[in-house]
């Protein structure tokens, strides 16, 4: 998503969810165990994402303290890593929760995108562009998250993919990522491009600001915190706020706004991680987040399996033919994204049908999945309605 959907804008009004008909809906008995066993996995999600992306910041730092094409290949490698599994946790989104609330959900901190280069850095073409070649541009945090989305939703200043162009620079390449130089960071002689300690800082506070603001999310949803506390004491419209997430990253965001947009497009800019050539992880963890929550089952960075009471489970009390059908097409829509090759810009591109038609076939089972999720909310007299 290019940017954090508000409340108004998902049009989810939990009040209107309705017991329509003359007996009403039972709900089942264990529906408010399985709205505690989610908000566990979240809470476990978000810290793991969190214990990576200090790793990352750490990296960061070795790589700017000492740059080199050793530490370099290490901070980008971090980088790699510390979206595992933040973006299983995307599936958290959409309901004006903790992550994307209107008044201090960082979510657009964190994660927005597309980036336009030159709002940032140098270009090709334009050494000179960029809040790091800004020297009217005092760089902290505060000026660089007041930047974010500043006069354009392009125009990105923190989050994950400010650091991964920091670190890979554009993608000029038909086969492999961006191809920044370590040498964008040496000061002095053998130094290139310009301003090479103002890149510097700025990678420094952005991924800085990383760490600051998962800690922000997960410590909204640890044992005992406000928000969590309130999350489970109202079960049924917590339930629809789950089940909003998975239908919103199935079908509008995955399925449309990474997916078909891309494919529509052809073009390497409008891919999710175009400076890493990450795409492919991208849509596979969105779809594996679907599947922890339908399954009530995460597995940790330390390879240990936490679970509970799941979704599914609920779900097949009430409607256990749907259940079976939605079940199948998490795990097809799964295989199908295993199936992408990497670089995903090259899936994309004109004239490679192969390429094409494995992202179609991804966008048709998403499709299909959200159709599913829409009969989930059918038998449980809910509504939601989805962006436009």
């Amino acid at each position: 998503m290019r940017t954090p959907l508000p409340l108004l804008a998902l049009l989810l009004d939990l009040a209107a969810c309705t017991k329509g008909g003359e007996e009403g809906l039972v709900w089942p008995d264990a529906t408010a165990d399985a709205v505690s066993a989610y908000t566990s996995l979240v809470e476990l999600s978000y810290a793991d994402s969190l214990v990576e992306a200090e790793a990352l910041e750490l990296a960061v730092g070795a790589f700017v303290s000492a740059p080199s094409d050793g530490t370099l290949d290490a901070a980008r490698g971090a980088w790699l890593q510390s979206r595992e599994p933040y973006l299983q946790t995307e599936v958290f989104r959409f309901y004006d929760g903790p992550i994307d609330n209107p008044e201090d959900g960082p979510e657009g901190l964190l994660n927005a995108w597309p980036l336009d280069e030159r709002y940032l850095d140098y270009v090709e073409g334009d050494a000179e562009t960029g809040i790091v070649n800004d020297l009217s541009v005092t760089l902290d945090a505060d000026t660089l998250i007041s930047l974010n989305e500043a006069g354009g939703e392009k125009n990105i200043a923190t989050g994950y993919h400010a650091v991964e162009f920091l670190l890979w620079g554009q993608d000029h390449s038909d086969d492999g990522p961006g191809e920044r130089p370590y040498t964008d960071y040496v000061v002095g002689e053998g130094g290139t491009a310009q301003n090479q300690d103002r890149r510097a800082e700025a990678l420094t506070l952005v991924s800085g600001l990383i760490v600051e603001h998962l800690g922000q999310v997960h410590d909204a949803w640890a044992p005992g915190a406000a928000y969590r506390v309130g999350f489970e004491a109202d079960p049924e419209a917590s339930f629809a706020k789950i089940l909003t997430g998975m239908i919103v990253l199935s079908g509008f965001e995955t399925g449309g706004e990474r997916l078909q947009a891309s494919l529509d497009s052809g073009d390497q800019e409008d891919e999710h991680s175009c400076f890493s050539d990450n795409t492919h992880r991208d849509m596979v963890q969105d779809v594996r987040g679907v599947l922890n929550v339908w399954e009530g089952r995460y597995t940790r960075l330390d390879g240990s399996v936490v679970s509970g009471v799941s979704v599914k489970e609920i779900v097949e009390e009430v409607a256990p033919e749907l259940a079976d059908a939605l079940d199948a097409q998490i795990r097809e829509s799964l295989q199908l994204a295993e199936a992408l090759q990497a670089p995903y810009d090259q899936e994309i591109a004109p004239g490679n049908a192969e390429g094409n038609a494995r992202v179609q076939a991804l966008v048709v089972s998403l499709r299909a999945q959200e159709a599913l999720l829409f009969e989930v909310f059918t038998a449980f007299e809910l509504t939601v309605e989805i962006p436009e």
